[in-house]
């Protein structure tokens, strides 16, 4: 059984960051399953840092991505709404160009807070990055 509510679909994930930092930084979800939800990011002059390399910010945005929108997809939108509350990350490996891929898993699902893990990975399925997010959920007024 899935944990998102209504069924979302990849159509509906892109379509909720279409003209955000999301889009401007080539975010795309590519899978969503029971339990998860995937997306890869482009690594090239948007992502860069000056050395050349992935930002370790633009990581942070992929992860935060995954992670809110995994979190808001489990709730009832008509009911509540969720807003980052903390969000980490480990910086493991560089990469300097294609793409890196992001799973995020929930660890914690509970009624006033969620929390994610997100692994993001290169093209030769190394680990680039590891990260947490912590969602508050609040309820609508």
């Amino acid at each position: 059984m899935s944990i998102f509510q209504q069924g979302v679909t990849l159509e509906q994930a892109n379509k909720m960051c279409e003209n955000t930092l999301v889009s401007h930084l080539g975010i795309e979800f590519t899978a969503i399953g029971e339990d998860f939800i995937e997306a890869k990011m482009p690594v090239d002059h948007r992502t860069h840092q000056p050395m050349g390399l992935l930002h370790g910010g633009a990581s942070v945005a992929l992860a935060e991505t995954m992670g809110s929108v995994g979190a808001v997809c489990c709730l009832d939108s008509s009911k509540q709404y969720c807003v980052g509350l903390e969000i980490n990350a480990n910086h493991i490996k560089s990469t300097r160009s294609g793409f890196v891929f992001g799973t995020a898993r929930p660890i914690h699902l509970g009624k006033k807070t969620q929390v994610w893990e997100i692994k993001i990975m290169n093209e030769q399925k190394e680990l680039v990055c590891v990260s947490r997010i912590t969602m508050a959920i609040l309820d609508k007024k």
